[in-house]
Protein backbone atom coordinates (compact mmCIF):
# COMPACT_ATOMS: atom_id res chain seq x y z
CA UNK A 1 0.00 0.00 0.00
CA UNK A 2 1.79 3.32 -1.32
CA UNK A 3 1.33 6.45 0.92
CA UNK A 4 -0.91 9.07 0.20
CA UNK A 5 0.58 12.11 1.42
CA UNK A 6 4.47 12.12 2.86
CA UNK A 7 5.37 15.45 4.65
CA UNK A 8 8.82 17.67 3.44
CA UNK A 9 10.89 16.35 6.18
CA UNK A 10 13.23 19.67 5.39
CA UNK A 11 11.74 22.45 7.59
CA UNK A 12 13.52 24.87 4.78
CA UNK A 13 11.47 22.93 1.89
CA UNK A 14 8.28 23.29 3.69
CA UNK A 15 8.74 26.90 4.58
CA UNK A 16 9.85 27.35 0.38
CA UNK A 17 6.50 25.80 -0.73
CA UNK A 18 3.63 28.52 -1.32
CA UNK A 19 1.29 25.41 -1.58
CA UNK A 20 2.07 25.16 2.29
CA UNK A 21 0.47 28.79 3.32
CA UNK A 22 -2.81 28.64 4.95
CA UNK A 23 -5.72 30.98 2.99
CA UNK A 24 -2.69 32.62 1.62
CA UNK A 25 -1.79 33.64 4.83
CA UNK A 26 1.91 34.58 4.15
CA UNK A 27 3.03 35.24 7.46
CA UNK A 28 4.79 32.61 9.69
CA UNK A 29 2.44 32.88 13.48
CA UNK A 30 5.75 34.61 14.94
CA UNK A 31 4.90 37.51 12.92
CA UNK A 32 1.01 37.44 13.05
CA UNK A 33 1.67 37.80 16.71
CA UNK A 34 4.15 39.99 16.69
CA UNK A 35 3.67 42.39 14.27
CA UNK A 36 0.14 41.55 12.29
CA UNK A 37 -2.40 41.08 15.08
CA UNK A 38 -0.70 44.25 17.22
CA UNK A 39 -1.33 46.74 13.92
CA UNK A 40 -5.16 45.15 13.28
CA UNK A 41 -5.44 46.04 17.56
CA UNK A 42 -4.17 49.23 16.50
CA UNK A 43 -6.33 49.70 13.83
CA UNK A 44 -9.72 48.51 16.22
CA UNK A 45 -8.87 51.11 18.68
CA UNK A 46 -8.67 53.77 16.21
CA UNK A 47 -12.02 52.84 15.19
CA UNK A 48 -13.44 52.39 18.77
CA UNK A 49 -12.59 56.16 19.24
CA UNK A 50 -15.53 57.00 16.49
CA UNK A 51 -17.91 54.33 17.09
CA UNK A 52 -21.55 54.03 15.27
CA UNK A 53 -24.97 53.68 16.69
CA UNK A 54 -26.11 49.97 16.90
CA UNK A 55 -29.72 51.35 15.82
CA UNK A 56 -28.20 51.75 12.57
CA UNK A 57 -27.97 48.67 11.25
CA UNK A 58 -31.68 47.93 12.44
CA UNK A 59 -33.46 50.22 11.01
CA UNK A 60 -35.96 48.89 8.89
CA UNK A 61 -35.96 48.54 4.80
CA UNK A 62 -32.29 49.54 5.33
CA UNK A 63 -30.25 46.58 4.15
CA UNK A 64 -26.04 45.87 3.95
CA UNK A 65 -25.58 47.97 0.54
CA UNK A 66 -27.36 51.30 1.86
CA UNK A 67 -25.81 51.27 5.15
CA UNK A 68 -22.09 50.77 3.69
CA UNK A 69 -23.20 53.21 1.74
CA UNK A 70 -24.38 55.68 4.22
CA UNK A 71 -21.01 54.61 6.06
CA UNK A 72 -18.99 55.85 2.49
CA UNK A 73 -18.08 52.31 2.06
CA UNK A 74 -18.46 50.54 -1.09
CA UNK A 75 -19.50 47.20 0.12
CA UNK A 76 -19.97 44.70 2.47
CA UNK A 77 -16.60 43.63 4.05
CA UNK A 78 -15.21 40.91 5.77
CA UNK A 79 -13.76 41.96 9.31
CA UNK A 80 -13.50 42.06 12.84
CA UNK A 81 -16.37 44.24 14.82
CA UNK A 82 -16.65 45.15 18.37
CA UNK A 83 -20.20 46.27 20.46
CA UNK A 84 -19.79 48.68 23.02
CA UNK A 85 -21.91 49.88 26.08
CA UNK A 86 -21.41 53.25 26.79
CA UNK A 87 -17.52 53.25 25.06
CA UNK A 88 -17.00 49.89 26.76
CA UNK A 89 -15.88 47.12 24.51
CA UNK A 90 -18.46 44.35 25.22
CA UNK A 91 -18.10 41.51 22.76
CA UNK A 92 -15.79 41.32 19.44
CA UNK A 93 -17.16 38.94 16.32
CA UNK A 94 -15.99 38.52 13.38
CA UNK A 95 -17.86 38.15 10.31
CA UNK A 96 -16.92 37.59 6.18
CA UNK A 97 -20.01 40.18 5.96
CA UNK A 98 -19.60 42.44 8.81
CA UNK A 99 -22.58 44.48 7.99
CA UNK A 100 -25.14 42.14 7.70
CA UNK A 101 -23.68 40.04 10.44
CA UNK A 102 -24.67 43.12 12.73
CA UNK A 103 -28.27 43.74 10.92
CA UNK A 104 -28.50 39.77 12.11
CA UNK A 105 -27.40 40.60 16.04
CA UNK A 106 -30.06 43.21 16.09
CA UNK A 107 -32.86 41.90 14.32
CA UNK A 108 -32.64 38.37 13.63
CA UNK A 109 -35.32 36.42 14.79
CA UNK A 110 -33.15 32.91 15.75
CA UNK A 111 -30.71 31.77 18.48
CA UNK A 112 -28.33 30.60 15.07
CA UNK A 113 -29.04 34.81 13.90
CA UNK A 114 -29.10 36.25 16.83
CA UNK A 115 -27.08 34.48 19.07
CA UNK A 116 -25.59 37.15 21.50
CA UNK A 117 -29.13 38.52 22.29
CA UNK A 118 -29.96 34.73 22.57
CA UNK A 119 -27.07 34.27 25.27
CA UNK A 120 -28.02 37.36 27.30
CA UNK A 121 -31.74 36.68 27.41
CA UNK A 122 -30.61 33.02 28.66
CA UNK A 123 -28.29 34.24 31.59
CA UNK A 124 -31.56 36.19 32.45
CA UNK A 125 -33.71 33.74 32.16
CA UNK A 126 -32.49 30.35 31.83
CA UNK A 127 -34.14 28.08 29.99
CA UNK A 128 -34.00 24.15 29.01
CA UNK A 129 -34.30 22.75 25.90
CA UNK A 130 -33.11 22.67 22.12
CA UNK A 131 -32.56 26.61 21.12
CA UNK A 132 -35.43 25.79 18.42
CA UNK A 133 -38.03 24.96 21.43
CA UNK A 134 -36.90 27.29 24.00
CA UNK A 135 -37.40 30.28 21.22
CA UNK A 136 -41.17 29.43 20.64
CA UNK A 137 -41.63 29.82 24.64
CA UNK A 138 -43.15 33.13 24.60
CA UNK A 139 -41.82 34.21 28.14
CA UNK A 140 -38.25 33.61 26.77
CA UNK A 141 -39.47 34.97 23.20
CA UNK A 142 -39.97 38.67 25.62
CA UNK A 143 -36.30 38.07 27.09
CA UNK A 144 -34.88 37.57 23.44
CA UNK A 145 -36.48 40.87 22.26
CA UNK A 146 -35.37 42.57 25.17
CA UNK A 147 -31.87 42.05 24.80
CA UNK A 148 -31.90 42.62 21.09
CA UNK A 149 -33.27 45.99 22.55
CA UNK A 150 -30.36 46.00 24.76
CA UNK A 151 -28.31 45.58 21.50
CA UNK A 152 -29.62 47.97 19.98
CA UNK A 153 -28.96 50.68 22.00
CA UNK A 154 -24.84 50.26 22.05
CA UNK A 155 -22.62 51.07 19.49
CA UNK A 156 -20.03 49.53 17.18
CA UNK A 157 -16.87 49.54 15.80
CA UNK A 158 -15.05 47.63 13.28
CA UNK A 159 -12.34 46.94 10.63
CA UNK A 160 -11.85 45.02 8.09
CA UNK A 161 -9.55 42.01 7.54
CA UNK A 162 -9.57 40.35 4.53
CA UNK A 163 -7.51 37.39 4.65
CA UNK A 164 -9.59 34.05 6.58
CA UNK A 165 -7.08 33.15 9.14
CA UNK A 166 -5.74 36.89 10.05
CA UNK A 167 -9.23 37.26 10.89
CA UNK A 168 -9.93 34.28 12.82
CA UNK A 169 -6.69 34.63 14.77
CA UNK A 170 -7.34 38.24 15.64
CA UNK A 171 -11.02 37.47 17.08
CA UNK A 172 -9.29 35.71 20.26
CA UNK A 173 -6.52 38.34 20.26
CA UNK A 174 -8.58 41.16 20.16
CA UNK A 175 -11.48 39.38 22.78
CA UNK A 176 -8.67 39.23 25.12
CA UNK A 177 -6.95 42.57 25.14
CA UNK A 178 -9.93 44.31 25.15
CA UNK A 179 -11.51 41.87 27.78
CA UNK A 180 -14.81 40.84 26.28
CA UNK A 181 -14.42 37.78 28.06
CA UNK A 182 -18.16 38.06 29.81
CA UNK A 183 -19.47 37.47 26.39
CA UNK A 184 -17.01 36.01 23.79
CA UNK A 185 -16.30 32.36 24.34
CA UNK A 186 -14.82 29.93 21.88
CA UNK A 187 -16.43 26.48 23.14
CA UNK A 188 -17.05 24.41 20.19
CA UNK A 189 -20.77 22.79 19.85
Amino acid sequence: MGTIWKPHSDPAERMRRDDMYIDDCQHTFEHLAQTVLPAYLEELQGALAKPHAASLFAETGRGPATIAKDLGLAYDFSGCYVLLDADVPIYVGISRAVLSRLRQHFTGKTHFDASLAYAIAQRQLPTKGKRSAVMDDPVFNAAFGKAQTFLRGLSVAFIEIVNPLELYVFEPYAAMSLGTHEWNTFRTH
